[in-house]
């Protein structure tokens, strides 16, 4: 038997077919695959609604059966972040506390003004080295889309 819940999405890549929700009665998140979405993988975005059962899978809790909550609006469409909507060191936190997921190029734009922001005297061998290693962990975290 599976338990039904309720809760939002906190983000789905629809190129890679995933993504995590986060539950209504605060439990941990739950991982989500485009084979259990009922609805349009279009349609999942960060915010929105959705009513789905929750299962073992061969690594923790799944979701399945997905379904976009029908008494819930829709999530309105997120804009792209760019540097020219955002500025540098601008916050990336929306209004339901969620982050945008950055391209590569994107992130890696905006870590070296930071990192010139903050030492003004890097070499440019010290920033491509820096910004190596922190795009690896960014991409090990899924905050990059790379």
């Amino acid at each position: 038997m599976f338990d039904v819940a309720t809760g939002k999405v906190i983000r789905f890549d629809e190129l890679r077919g995933y993504g995590f929700i986060a539950p209504d009665n605060g439990s941990d998140d739950v991982f989500v695959h485009a084979n259990d979405l009922l609805d349009g993988k279009s349609l999942f975005r960060p915010g929105q609604h959705v009513v789905f059962e929750i299962e073992d899978g061969e690594r923790g809790l799944k979701a399945s059966a997905v379904r976009i909550d029908p008494d819930s609006p829709v999530a309105p469409a997120r804009p792209a972040v760019t540097t020219a909507t955002r500025p540098v060191g601008g916050s990336a936190e929306s209004e339901d506390g969620l982050c945008d997921l950055l391209s590569g190029p994107e992130f890696q734009l905006e870590l070296t003004e930071a990192l010139l922001a903050v030492v003004p005297a890097l070499t440019g061998t010290q920033i491509l080295e820096t910004r190596k290693r922190v795009a690896e962990l960014a991409a090990t975290h899924n905050w990059v889309e790379l």
